[in-house]
């Protein structure tokens, strides 16, 4: 195992960005940089044995710091994904944040953790190489209450596994929902679309959306509805239609949250393969829910001059549900002073 670093440029306020590198004995490679926690790159083995860059992005901090880059593989905080209307109440307080996604507020709002420059610490020990990140959200933060100090540690071993693990600490009662918005391609960051790669969720509901992509509060059995992928489904099929699905027109593809069982209980939430080059991707994680956006949005200039155009790349964001402080009966996103917000996610990678 092995770290190293190097140069990543300059953010417009002048702050100096290093990317991370972390590679095991196999050659295989994850690398994140201090800015916005971002994971760059993901090496890892075809069936051949070869390896290839399955994570999009850029190759250099300039578009992530620029804001336009689709929150590409950022470390997303405070509250991932959408709380509806940019406001909330809380122990008979009401909080109001940025408007960033129309009338709502996205990911933590126009300046989230995406934006921001982390401590960072790498490790190397025990057979696993890892990079802590730490950072202090003072108090009023984009809008929400309490000084909240996160954590954030990645760590890759030689299994081919991309462990991150959040922890967070708050002064006041506040609501965190971290995750991480990395868009893979299995074939290759540069190869086009994700249309070929097969996907299955393993989650009975997905949650009912208004075509804001606001939750209705109601869910949706993943077996009534095209987009459900309860059984792996090529993801061009699903996307094929669009056209005969109203809330897919209306969102343009894929962007639902998939209710995959109880909050802080380990499961498999998701299994993304490639029949072209024989990865797979496992996601575990201990969230009840996971965001699956299929990038219809995107339209980047990426790494090596990459074109990203509709569907280069697919998300698989594990969260609490969207716009949980709205809805009392979605699993909790309030942290109290007393308690710890803990939360992992590991991104396990072979091939068949």
């Amino acid at each position: 195992m092995s770290i190293t670093w190097k140069p990543f440029g300059v953010t417009p306020a002048g702050e100096s960005v290093t990317e991370y590198t972390l590679t095991n004995h196999n050659g295989a490679s994850v690398s994140i940089c201090d800015f916005g926690g971002i994971v760059t790159r993901i090496l890892v083995p075809d069936r051949n044995g070869a390896l290839g860059d399955v994570n999009l992005g850029f190759d250099s901090v300039d578009v992530y710091a620029s804001g336009n880059s689709g929150s590409m593989g950022a470390l997303i905080g405070r509250v991932g994904n959408r709380i509806g209307r940019a406001a909330f109440e809380l122990e008979g307080a009401r909080y109001v944040l940025g408007k960033n996604n129309g009338e709502n507020n996205l990911h933590g709002g126009p300046e989230g953790f995406n934006m921001r420059m982390w401590k960072a610490q790498p490790s190397c020990e025990g057979g696993v190489s890892s990079l802590t990140l730490s950072l202090v959200s003072p108090d009023m933060d984009q809008g929400f209450p309490g000084e909240l100090s996160v954590t954030v540690t990645y760590s890759f071993n030689d299994q081919n596994e991309l462990a991150i693990v959040y922890h967070a600490l708050t002064s006041k009662t506040t609501l965190v929902n971290l995750t991480n918005h990395a868009y893979f391609n299995l074939d290759g960051h540069d190869a086009g679309t994700v249309e070929d790669l097969q996907l299955q969720i393993f989650a009975d509901e997905v949650t009912e959306i208004a075509d804001d992509l606001i939750p209705t509060g109601r869910t949706l059995s993943s077996a009534s509805v095209p987009y459900g992928f309860e059984t792996a489904a090529r993801v061009g099929d699903v996307l094929a239609q669009i056209p005969n699905v109203p809330i897919m027109k209306a969102v343009g593809g894929v962007d639902f949250n998939y209710c995959a069982g109880a909050d802080r209980q380990t499961k498999r939430i998701a299994t993304l393969y490639s029949p072209k080059t024989g990865r797979v991707m496992d996601v575990i994680t201990d969230q009840p829910g996971v965001q699956c956006y299929t990038g219809q949005g995107l339209n980047h200039t990426g790494k090596g001059g990459a074109l990203y155009g509709r569907f280069a790349g697919i998300c698989l964001e594990t969260q609490h549900y969207p716009d949980a402080i709205h809805h009392p009966h979605f699993p909790s996103i309030v942290l109290r002073p007393q308690d710890r917000y803990y939360t992992f996610t590991v991104y396990r990678f072979g091939v068949r």
